[in-house]
């Protein structure tokens, strides 16, 4: 992939304002270098351009999407002159969906992007690069999504219901009749989902769909209104003609139409099932996520008689294969539906030795009841504002090797300076290749203390 050093070149302040630039307005740039999103950066006229679908070295034309101050956002329309690190896209719609960002790079230009990203992250906000890089962890570049949001819209006028994905950078949906990044048993539900919907007597009603597959399939419809018998009686029948089970969510949590077997996911190595509802979190790639849990515990290294600490525990993605190693998992969750999913989960499995507890994290650990007499090491996976108020707590737990699971590179630089001032050493690092075709970086770190 072409690189080019230097950093953005913004106008400078003062003296006469230039004209907005005006959404819509079409323009040939030169595309300079990647920014770490992933688009293109071109400059005009002191104004720096961000390019979505453009590489380093091509002429493109584009469409502005926004404008502000000296800042262009746009979206490349034709390319007049293609770099050679360019490929076709894969997905007929990859140019107007919101998707797949990035489906225009080969999948190895894809990692040295995402690599780039949290190296950049490590030095720019933590000053520190990893002891030792580790190679991406990654899967299928297609094929791996099992579970997808589907934008519904009732246009009124058109008297119309338009159902697909989100195009980029708008509030339009286009529609998708296949889709290469969805696993299989949801391509047909997929194709089929447009007719059945449109064919309600109150399509305007449904919000969104969403869908899942695990150990089975499912559909989620979130209405906005209550639908009627005929109306469910079609939706039951979708679903039944696609091996899928119904799920319903109207102003509470999600419901099932009717009695089924558990939703859930297998972690083959470790022989666990995790149970789940539609809305639980669950991670949506597979064998990236399998591979990710067997490289937390590798790099935490857990020893049979220690005392494990599992922080935004979710299901226990994370808790229940280490209780397959140690004396005790302890696994701290916020949310009160997930603690009591864990929980079952664990049962469910005939682990005893996993303590699932709820906590306010933002909270004094020490503390806590369930924090005392220390751990021998910590893994956490929190969302992506981090988990800054934690990890500055961390050194009072006692831990020596702390394992960070991050979906967003900037804050996981913010939280490791807290750490190296703690006196954890940043031991190796690297990226998981958990959201192949788009910009998306989901990172590990190891810390541990000399």
């Amino acid at each position: 992939m072409a690189k080019k050093s230097g950093g953005l070149r913004f106008q400078p302040s003062g003296g006469a304002r230039a004209p907005q630039v005006p959404v819509g307005k079409k323009q040939r740039l030169s595309i300079e270098r990647l920014a770490n999103d992933g688009r293109g950066i071109a400059f005009v006229e002191g104004r720096t351009w961000f390019v979505s679908g453009a590489l380093p070295g091509e002429e493109v034309e584009a469409r502005v999407q926004g404008a502000r101050s000296q800042v262009v956002e746009a979206r490349a329309e034709r390319i007049l002159s293609a770099s050679p690190q360019r490929r076709p896209e894969p997905c007929v719609h990859a140019r107007t969906c919101g998707g797949c960002s990035v489906q225009h790079m080969p999948h190895a230009d894809q990692l040295e992007l995402k690599q780039r990203q949290l190296a950049e992250q490590f030095s720019r906000v933590a000053g520190v690069q990893p002891q030792r890089w580790a190679a991406p962890l990654v899967g299928p570049e297609f094929g791996y999504r099992r579970r997808a949001r589907i934008a519904v819209r009732w246009d009124a006028k058109a008297r119309r219901l338009d159902v697909g994905f989100r195009v980029a950078a708008s509030q339009g949906i286009v529609a998708i009749d296949d889709c290469p990044v969805l696993v299989q048993p949801l391509q047909p539900i997929l194709r089929a989902l447009p007719n059945v919907l449109r064919s309600l007597d109150k399509p305007q009603a449904i919000g969104h769909v969403e869908l899942f597959h695990g150990t089975a399939s499912a559909i989620l419809v979130r209405h906005t209104a209550a639908l009627g018998e005929e109306d469910l009686a079609r939706l039951q029948a979708f679903a039944e003609a696609q091996d899928a089970q119904l799920w319903l969510q109207g102003s509470g949590e999600p419901e099932p139409f009717a009695s089924a077997p558990e939703l859930g996911y297998r972690l083959e190595r470790w022989n666990l099932q995790l149970s789940y509802r539609p809305g639980d979190f669950v991670q949506v790639n597979a064998p990236v996520n399998e591979a990710m849990v067997a490289q937390a515990l590798e790099w935490l290294a857990p020893q049979a008689d220690e005392r494990v600490l599992d922080l935004f525990c979710g299901l226990g993605n994370f808790a229940l294969p280490l209780a397959r190693e140690v004396r005790e998992v302890v696994a701290v969750e916020g949310v009160q539906a997930m603690v009591e999913r864990a929980e079952q989960n664990a049962a469910g499995n005939g682990l005893d030795n996993v303590r699932v507890v709820r906590a306010d994290l933002a909270e004094p650990l020490a503390d806590a009841g369930w924090a005392q007499g220390g751990f021998a090491a910590v893994l956490l996976d929190p969302p992506r504002d981090g988990a800054l108020q934690v990890v500055r707590q961390i050194g009072a737990l006692g831990a020596r090797r702390l394992v960070y699971v991050s979906c967003n590179p900037a804050t996981l630089a913010r939280d490791s300076a807290e750490l190296l001032a703690q006196g954890y050493r940043l031991s190796q690092a690297g990226i998981l290749d958990m959201f192949p075709q788009t910009a998306h970086v989901e990172a590990m770190a190891l810390f541990e203390k000399p």
